[in-house]
């Protein structure tokens, strides 16, 4: 921002130059007056001894007299002539801008001295605007982010102002964003972020009187949550009994309204606490909770649907493997996990053996470890003595509890490598014993003088033991008596009793055959 002498003085050399203004280039004294006040133009070389002091709006000898000491005056009263010789005008206008010439005579020697005189008016009505954006009930304007915003700021000013734009944030000094010697300092700023939030002001000053006027307007830059409200219900950690229900809508510039109401109007008495983007609600009876639902409804100002989020309270729920078993000294891992409840059930281990329903802390042999809504419990150095018997995995939110009985058996180790040995070594006896009477008796323990047979009576097979050798006859037929020689005679019987005797054996085993199929 330019100096008020240096700016009037910049001013008036551009003024100077302005055709149509009445400049004189051989003026030897510039005044300013503001529009509507009044200034005075003092003749320099007038002096006392002055017989005669003439005024002129312009060059002598080509325009009548303004004013005279002689007892010329103008026909508007707005000018006047003081007694020191200078000219004095009341309500100025912007007509009354030009050269205006002193001519003082003294001993019939006549002096000039030329003054020009500039009417300045303004910045008046030095107006911001800054679209598009809405205004909040202060004032305050807000647009939304990632917008183009116009940014414009008009005046009246005669001449033309200097127009400058200041940035401010709340947090930071103040920097210059534009200047403009215009009547209208324009610019625009595209995709406009959070980090351009705060007060935006326009300054007009006019170069020629140095006079300023500035209008600052606060902007601020809004956004909407990302994503959807997310509720969510929890036990009071303070152990003050009842529900919490929680609300929140996160990500969003400003802070969102959110409210819970009942569906089913049972007028609850909610003890609502709004944490910005959270609203926390307290619910006492909760035994009567149970099933019940409630919605929380959100609202932004730059999103013009409401949304919502549904909770429904329920009693906890567990589930758990009834028996367990372990070795002496060995490791134990019962489980438990909560299959149900809203807000989500604590869990709690306990032993129902030397105490009755004793607390169980991890330390020591036990470790306890929760991952979700699962449980364990690991019992190390396993003891029948004081590990074995039931043990309590229970589950308790304000709406209720329940209750699952695990049973723990604590056994000694089986010497399973000595078992399998001993049943190895039995066997190898048993076959060697068996070695051993298949080696003694020898050929002699089968039976003599059998007949193997199948029982569909098709195939015969006969065994005979004779004093030359045991020779196995086997036919698929009926049986013949007499076999066939070469010359189709059968064979007398005198020349072969063995093939006789074999005979007869035949005939007996086929009638005994048929009588046992009969």
């Amino acid at each position: 921002m330019a100096s008020g002498a240096a700016s009037a003085f910049a001013g008036l050399l551009v003024a100077l130059s302005v055709a149509g203004r009445g400049a004189g280039a051989g003026a030897d004294e510039w005044v300013v007056g503001e529009l509507g006040g009044e200034v005075t133009l003092t003749c320099q070389n007038a002096s006392w001894q002055a017989v005669q002091v003439d005024w002129f709006e312009g060059e002598p000898g080509t325009i009548p007299i303004l004013l005279s000491s002689e007892g010329k005056f103008p026909s508007d009263t707005r000018f006047s002539l003081l007694e020191n010789g200078s000219l004095h005008i009341s309500g100025l206008r912007l007509e009354d801008e030009g050269n205006y010439t002193c001519k003082e005579t003294l001993n019939k020697i006549s002096s000039l001295h030329r003054i020009q005189l500039f009417v300045a008016s303004g910045p008046e009505k030095v107006d911001v605007s800054i679209s598009p954006t809405m205004a909040l009930p202060n004032g305050t304007l807000y647009a939304k982010r990632h917008d183009i915003l116009n940014f414009t700021c008009t005046s009246d000013s005669w001449p033309e102002p200097t127009t400058e734009w200041d940035f401010n944030q709340s947090s930071s000094l103040q920097e210059l964003f534009t200047e403009v010697n215009d009547t209208l300092g324009y610019f625009v700023l595209h995709n406009i972020s959070p980090r351009y939030q705060g007060n935006y002001s326009c300054l007009a000053t006019n170069w020629l009187s140095g006079r300023q006027q500035i209008v600052t307007r606060e902007l601020l830059v809004y956004y909407a949550p990302p994503s959807l409200p997310q509720c969510w219900a929890q036990t009071p950690t303070e152990g003050s009994g009842g529900v919490q229900l929680f609300c929140s809508w996160p990500g969003g510039y400003p802070h969102p309204t959110l409210q819970w109401t009942d569906p089913e109007k049972l007028n609850w008495t909610l003890n609502m606490t709004d944490r910005g983007d959270t609203t926390v609600v307290t619910l006492n009876h909760t035994q009567l909770l149970h099933g019940k639902t409630f919605v929380c409804h959100g609202s932004h100002i730059l999103n013009q649907e409401k949304q919502a989020c549904t909770i429904q309270l329920e009693r906890p729920s567990v589930m758990s493997d009834p028996l367990r078993s372990c070795f002496t000294g060995g490791t134990a891992i019962l489980t438990c996990q909560s299959t149900a409840g809203n807000p989500p059930g604590q869990i709690t281990w306990l032993r129902n053996a030397s105490q009755p329903k004793a607390t169980i802390h991890s330390g020591g042999r036990f470790l306890i470890s929760q991952k979700g809504n699962v449980s364990t419990l690991v019992i190390q150095n396993c003891s029948h003595g004081t590990d074995q018997g039931y043990y309590i995995c229970k589950v308790e939110n304000p709406l209720g509890l329940k209750e699952v009985y695990l049973q723990l058996t604590v056994t000694r180790p089986v010497n399973i490598a000595g078992i399998v040995g001993a049943i190895v070594v039995l066997l190898l006896v048993a076959v060697l014993i068996f070695s051993g009477i298949i080696l003694f008796a020898g050929p002699h323990l089968g039976p003599k003088g059998n007949m193997l047979r199948n029982r569909d009576g098709s195939d015969i097979l006969v065994l005979m033991d004779s004093e030359e050798e045991d020779q196995p006859m086997e036919t698929t037929e009926e049986p013949a008596l007499y076999q066939t020689v070469p010359n189709g005679s059968p064979p007398k019987s005198s020349e072969n009793p063995l093939a006789k005797e074999s005979a007869e054996i035949l005939l007996h085993e086929i009638k005994r055959d048929a009588e046992y199929t009969a």
